[in-house]
């Protein structure tokens, strides 16, 4: 995951940008929980409450998910023959 320079947005948080562009980041791509996003980052040692999670994702989960569609591949004319 790339983190986008234009989340100058994420500075002043308790937590690194980092942790919170890739919460919001897997709970997008992967459709996961809030439940699940907090098991993932306790495993990594990052202790986040759900509800914190869910603050970040409707904070700046619509950007993150134009991004993953963004960079999705495009279907090509092959596909499209078929």
């Amino acid at each position: 995951m790339k983190l986008p320079t234009s989340m100058r947005c994420l500075k002043g948080f308790r937590f690194p940008r980092e942790i919170v562009a890739y919460a919001v980041w897997v709970y997008h791509r992967f459709a996961l929980s809030t439940a699940d996003v907090e098991d993932l980052l306790a495993e990594r040692g990052v202790i986040v409450s759900r509800e914190t999670i869910r603050l970040w994702v409707n904070r700046f989960g619509a950007h993150f998910a134009a991004c993953i569609r963004r960079d999705r591949p495009r279907p090509n004319g092959i596909w499209t023959r078929l």
